[in-house]
Parts: structure tokens; sequence; C-alpha cells
């Protein structure tokens, strides 16, 4: 088992060291108890925050109030599910159709985009978007989600738009999905390790819809998209790819290839 990585994405894996660790006996004494609510990542906020607003942002407004009541900048904070599949709350509310919520989000500093205005059914905006930036309408959105997609999410009040957004018959693109053998879905599935820590795993499976995913111990799995000869795109990711090293009928290996960041793990 062992891990191909660049130098960056080598310290970007390495986990924060508490500042109290670093501190004299004598310094750490001398300064207040940190509020557990703070943690470590102070000034930044508290990753397990992050990413409950965005998760709530999806359908639940109570929650989203009370978070955003008791610290407004998480109205505009965003969290990576993955390979920089990043979400922010309104992205969120967007790609579900949660007009309240985005409202919500909006009146307290978050950013609206192309997407949001969308699913809200601002004909003006997107056209405008889409005039002044020729093709925005063939970007995806997190998790590799349409902005046509957004409109129909949208509902009654968004038809206009979905009208238009298909008026141009390139604002719905879908991710290549090649079929997966029996044999080669049997050789690819499994865990494969990068490093000795008990999170440092990749788990290639079929989830209980019946979806080939890939998860990092510890982390929420990510969809794959076949691209052929056993390459994938992870969900809300296409510049990455995840590639099998298979011999004999079974893949030994797993690489990840996101730039010059390449991983390789072993199968345990």
């Amino acid at each position: 088992m062992f891990e191909s990585i660049s130098r960056r994405g080598f310290l970007g894996l390495v986990p924060a060291i508490p500042l109290t660790a670093l501190a004299t006996p004598a310094t750490a004494a001398q300064e207040p108890a940190k509020p557990a609510a703070q943690g470590f990542a102070f000034p930044a906020h508290d990753a397990d925050v992050v990413k409950e607003i965005v998760t709530v942002a999806h359908g639940n407004l109570a929650r989203v109030k009370e978070l955003v009541s008791a610290r407004p900048a998480l109205a505009r904070t965003s969290w990576d599910w993955g390979f920089g599949d990043w979400e922010t709350p309104i992205d969120a509310a967007s790609h579900v159709g949660n007009r309240p919520i985005a409202e919500y989000l909006i009146a307290n500093g978050a950013r609206p985009t192309i997407y949001t205005a969308a699913m809200m059914g601002q004909l003006a905006i997107v056209k405008g978007w889409i005039d002044s930036t020729p093709g925005v309408q063939r970007n995806r959105g997190p998790h590799g989600i349409t902005l046509l997609a957004h409109a129909r999410n949208g509902g009654a009040p968004a038809a206009d738009v979905l009208k238009y957004l298909e008026s141009l018959g390139d604002a719905d693109p879908r991710y290549t999905d090649l079929p997966v053998s029996d044999a080669d879905l049997s050789a690819i599935v499994g865990e494969y390790a990068f490093g000795a820590g008990a999170t440092e795993r990749l788990t290639v499976a079929k989830n209980t819809r019946g979806s080939l995913i890939i998860q990092r111990a510890g982390q929420g799995e990510r969809g794959l998209s076949h691209q052929g000869s056993l390459a994938f795109i992870p969900s809300g990711a296409e510049a990455v790819r995840i590639r099998f090293d298979v011999s004999d009928g079974r893949a030994r290996a797993v690489i990840v290839e996101d730039g010059a960041l390449i991983v390789k793990a072993q199968r345990v």
C-alpha cells in the first residue's frame, strides 16, 4: 500500500494541529480556554458547522434560520463534498427548488447565481447573463446539476425560464455514463488504501440506490460516471479522472487524477 501524491496535495491532507498544542505550557496556561463550539479552525468557520448549514439549506428552513441568525456569515460559506464539488447554502436551495430558503439566504447576504435566477424564474437575468457570456448555459452547477434542471425544479414560477433554456438546446448537458459489465464491476469494487491511517481508505461500491460510488472513510460518497475503459468522473468534478489498474480480472489499484495531484491507492 502506498500513496503517490504531490507535495502540495500531501500537505493538504495533513490535519491541522491545534494552536494550543504548539504553545509552551506557560503560554497555554495564561490563555483562557476556548469555547468548545469555536473549534481549532478559528477564525475560519468550523467544518462541521459549514457542512450542516449547506446540508440543511436543501430543505430545513427553521434550522437555516437558527444557524444564520446566530452567525450571519454562514449564509455565504461553502462546503467541498469531494474532488472540488463545492456547494454554498444558496446553491443547495437553488438546485432543489426551495425558494423560501433561497430568499432568506439572499436577505442575509448570500450571493445569488445564475442557477438561483433560473430556479426563481428570473428570465431577464438568465437571458442577460447568457447574452453577455455565451455558452455559460452549458456549465453545470454543484453535483453536476444543469442550469435547465434548476429551472425545472423551480416549478411554475420558472416555467418561462425553462421554456427559454429548452429553446437553446444545450442547457441540460448530461455526463456520459456508459454501462459497466458485471465482470468489470466485480473487478473494481472493493477497498483501497493510500496510506496507513484508518481514514486513508477509498471504497468503491454500489450504494443502496444501485449507483456506483467512491467514498473515502469518514466522508460522503461520490457518484461515478463511466467514461469508458474503466475511467470515471465523480459527481460535480468532471475534470477529475478515476482509473483502475486491472490485471487478471481484478483491480490492483485505483488512481485518482486531479490535475497535478495524483493519488494511487492499492487494493487492501
